[in-house]
């Protein structure tokens, strides 16, 4: 991998939870089968209704509290470049139930998520060729996911010059402006809103477009049987810098191993993780 994909620490720091931290594993029962949530049974009502309560009141805070930052990010944003202020757009949430491969919800119920807008307003228009979403197995296993998603590179090319794995460099659709958002992740703050509405939770998997979700494999199919998060174990383990297949991997550990106080470790790493803006293109 790239030099810019930051690793986690060593699992002696973190001894709480500390298989979170090591190298993400498919993680079976003696069956065979995957397991299932951590958060099963009796305490899932718990943890639900408290998540749910932490949810609303941070939201809340967050939101009135970078009110007058939000105004000027959208003074920011308007002056830049023409277009709306906000981003809105269609991303995969929670499957109504854990494990369906039937219905019309196999790859997540769709839900509108909330975020300011980084790139120019007819970047679809402009550049076609960046949305048809056709990825190989090994790209997804070796690019880094902002890459991926960008002016791509082979998996070659990225061992002779590893500076080209910042997305930022070879993708033409990010505004000046929307540099800078990303760079410092106020891009999300909008994503909050989406938590009030419910769609979102604080922690959880990164919600994914239906384009990259029919990418995934039965085995990542599994994270949209959690609610989708604003940030979870790929933020704060890499980000930007991670591929798709760690990206997702991450995710699914998240998953078998979801708790209140893996959702606590993980935002109190999310802050420092934001402000030395590792993996964020």
């Amino acid at each position: 991998m790239s030099p810019l994909v930051s690793r986690p620490d060593s699992p002696t720091t973190h001894p709480a939870t500390p298989s979170v931290w090591a190298k993400p594993a498919r993680r079976r029962s003696r069956a065979g089968a995957p397991r299932r949530t951590a958060v099963t049974g009796a305490r899932a009502l718990g943890y639900r209704v408290t998540i749910r309560a932490i949810d609303v009141v941070v939201s809340t805070a967050v939101l009135l509290l970078a009110a007058p930052l939000m105004f000027v990010i959208a003074c920011l944003i308007r002056a830049d470049s023409p277009g709306p202020v906000l981003f809105l757009q269609l991303r995969q949430g929670r499957r109504s139930r854990p494990g369906d491969r039937d219905s019309g919800e196999r790859l997540g119920r769709p839900f509108v998520l909330y975020k300011f807008r980084t790139m120019l307003a007819d970047a679809r228009q402009v550049y076609p060729e960046l949305y048809r979403y056709e990825h190989t197995p090994e790209e997804m296993q070796r690019l880094p996911i902002k890459v991926l998603v960008s002016r791509k590179v082979s998996p070659a090319e990225l061992d002779r010059c590893p500076e080209a794995a910042s997305g930022l460099v070879n993708d033409p659709r990010i505004t000046r402006i929307g540099r800078w958002l990303r760079r410092t992740s106020l891009d999300e703050l909008p994503n909050f809103l989406s938590v009030l509405r419910g769609d979102m939770a604080l922690v959880g998997p990164r919600p994914d477009i239906v384009e990259n979700v029919r990418h995934y494999s039965a085995e990542h199919l599994r994270k949209l049987d959690v609610k989708p998060g604003i940030t979870g174990l790929a933020q704060i383990m890499g980000r930007g810098g991670l591929s798709f297949v760690e990206i997702n991997d991450l995710d699914v550990e998240y998953v078998d191993q979801q708790s209140l106080r893996l959702d606590l470790a993980i935002l109190l790493r999310t802050i420092p993780a934001v402000l030395k803006r590792d993996g964020a293109y």
